[in-house]
């Protein structure tokens, strides 16, 4: 049974599936409903923990031939990641940041201006440099967790949505916890295992098991444009984070501003959950962004949301069973950057349900690892992000 039906809860569904498994998916809304349909949606391997890295790159070459695969248009393109510096602290973040990524074998370079406006004329010259990872790339975020929704319930998943988890059930003895059930809006759902993809909303399930996950909930503002003509292909992010910038296929740009500690409450009575970004962001957003991407300052504005991250102390997510609960899984911590990663996630997670060792290592993702540590020292950062 799986709660939460982002990217990473239908690509662990349609895992399990592909291995045989009979799976459920609970959805309080509808598929990509909060992070996976917030996000920018760049599928990047640069600027990535070196914990992260691994997989990012296996993504990259899941996200290649994953249209086939789903028999869906995720409008995934690898177009590449320009990441730029607009003072020296920064050139200084992007020197390091190709010097080790290229040591650990990802294609990276540094660019001048005039080489990089090559690759994106319509950037401003008001920057000192750029990495270039030609690697790298973006997709559509609905369309992508809907190919794998669509391609889960061909192998029999079962999706339940619009309905409401309010806790989980355990079964405890002497020599040990174990998952039972979700209670929901339906009445109790029995399971063999569980996981929470759950996001934001995670640390609510957990709660009433004593268990909590450190995260920080910073605002991210969203704009979307109405259709422009394809002038930029790469993502464009800079070295501070505080922006990036995609154009999607329909030539709409996507582009976002960095994360904030802002009042902004999420919305949850309506049909779909909304997040709605103070003036005070928005305008910030616009300034920066424009001040990269002249083009902005006078494209016609589509849409304007709010995205919440669910950020940890590490900046990297949780991927474990719940300590001290067998059966009981979580997903969640993913600090902004894991749609991208989304493909490889789901079947690190079905062999980890499975009980079954992962080519792929998950030791930095443990549940426990923030015990004793200092959260001044793992304190997180959303560097590099876009």
């Amino acid at each position: 049974m799986i709660v939460g039906a982002g990217i990473t809860g239908c690509a662990t569904a349609l895992a399990l599936a592909e291995a045989g498994v009979k799976v459920e998916v609970i959805e309080r809304y509808r598929p990509a409903a909060m992070a996976s349909g917030w996000t920018l949606a760049g599928v990047r391997q640069s600027g990535r923990d070196p914990a992260e890295l691994p997989l990012a790159r296996k993504a990259v070459e899941i996200w290649q031939t994953l249209d086939a695969r789903l028999d869906a248009q995720t409008g995934y393109r690898q177009s590449g990641n320009l990441r730029l510096a607009r003072t020296e602290s920064e050139a200084e973040v992007i020197r390091n940041l190709v010097s080790s990524q290229t040591e650990a074998g990802l294609e990276m370079e540094i660019l001048n201006p005039v080489e990089a406006r090559e690759i994106a004329p319509a950037l401003a010259k008001s920057f000192l440099l750029a990495s270039w990872c030609p690697s790298d790339g973006h997709a559509d975020p609905v369309a992508s967790v809907e190919g794998f929704r669509n391609a889960a319930e061909r192998l029999g998943v079962r999706f339940r949505t619009n309905v409401s988890v309010t806790n989980v059930n355990i079964i405890e003895t002497v020599a040990r916890r174990q998952f039972a059930s979700f209670m929901t809006t339906d009445g109790p759902i029995v399971a063999g295992a569980g996981l929470l993809a759950t996001g934001i909303q995670t640390n609510a399930l957990l709660e009433g098991l004593g268990l909590h996950i450190p995260m920080s909930i910073p605002l991210v503002s969203v704009f979307q444009t109405s259709p422009l003509p394809q002038t930029l292909g790469p993502v464009i992010g800079v070295a501070n984070a505080d922006l990036a910038i995609r154009q999607q296929i329909d030539g709409r740009l996507r582009f976002t501003g960095g994360a904030e500690q802002a009042s902004a409450a999420l919305e949850m009575s309506g049909e779909y959950p909304a997040v709605h970004p103070p003036a005070a962001s928005l305008a910030n957003t616009i300034s920066l962004v424009s001040a990269t991407l002249p083009m902005v300052a006078k494209a016609p504005i589509a849409r304007i949301w709010g995205g919440l991250l669910d950020l940890t102390p590490d900046a990297l997510p949780v991927l474990d069973c719940v300590s001290g609960i067998d059966g009981l899984f979580v997903a969640a911590g993913f600090s902004g950057h894991g749609f991208g990663i989304g493909p490889a996630i789901g079947p690190v997670l079905a062999s980890q349900i499975l009980g079954e060792k992962s080519r792929l290592s998950v030791k930095a993702f443990s549940f426990d690892r923030f015990k004793n540590q200092s959260m001044q020292k793992m304190r997180g950062s959303l560097q590099l992000h876009g």
